[in-house]
C-alpha cells in the first residue's frame, strides 16, 4: 500500500482535532476512546453503533505509553500508529486523535462532543469525561457489546496455539 492509500489525512494531533471539530461546530459530533490493539469485528460494530449517534465520529486512540500502563507489560501489541491507521481507515470514524494520559479526561473536557459512547462494560456514571459533557449539553450514551467478540479472548486463543 502506497502513502498516497493510507487514511493519515484522518489522523489528527490535538490542536488540529480541535480547529476542524471543536466548538462552535455544524455537525453532531460523537466521541468514543480505547485501545483497540487488535480490532476485531466486535469493534467495528461499535463504533458504527456509535458514528449512528451523530455526524461525525472522534476516536480518541491510547498512546503506547498510555496502553502499558493501563494493561502491563506485552502490551500494546500493534503500535500506535498502526492502530490508528487501521481505524482511521474504517468508513464509521471521521477522525483518529492519540492521548497519552491514562484517562481521555482532559482530551474531552477540550473537545465537549455532543454525545460520549463507552462500550457496554461501563456504567454511563463512571465514563471518564462525563460531567463536562453533560454540563455542555451532551449526553453519555453506553452501546452494548457484540457477543462472542472481545480481545482478552482472541490474545488467549492466539497464546493457546503457539508451540
Amino acid at each position: 500500500m502506497s502513502p498516497v492509500d493510507l487514511p493519515s489525512d484522518k489522523i489528527l494531533g490535538r490542536e488540529e482535532l480541535l480547529s476542524k471539530y471543536g466548538r462552535p461546530r455544524t455537525v453532531r459530533l460523537v466521541f468514543t476512546n480505547g485501545c483497540f490493539d487488535i480490532l476485531h469485528p466486535g469493534h467495528v460494530v461499535y463504533l458504527a453503533h456509535a458514528r449512528a449517534l451523530g455526524d461525525a465520529l472522534v476516536v480518541g486512540l491510547n498512546s503506547d505509553g498510555s496502553v502499558r500502563r493501563l494493561k502491563g507489560v506485552g502490551h500494546p501489541m500493534v503500535g500506535q500508529q498502526d492502530r490508528a491507521t487501521v481505524l482511521a481507515a474504517l468508513g464509521a470514524v471521521d477522525a483518529v486523535t492519540l492521548f497519552s494520559e491514562d484517562t481521555p479526561t482532559e482530551l474531552i473536557e477540550a473537545l465537549l462532543p455532543d454525545v460520549l459512547v463507552k462500550g457496554g462494560d461501563y456504567e454511563a456514571e463512571s465514563v471518564a469525561g462525563r460531567e463536562a459533557v453533560l454540563a455542555a449539553g451532551g449526553s453519555v450514551e453506553i452501546v452494548p457489546f457484540v457477543a462472542g467478540y472481545s480481545t482478552t479472548s482472541l490474545v488467549e486463543r492466539i497464546r493457546a496455539q503457539q508451540p
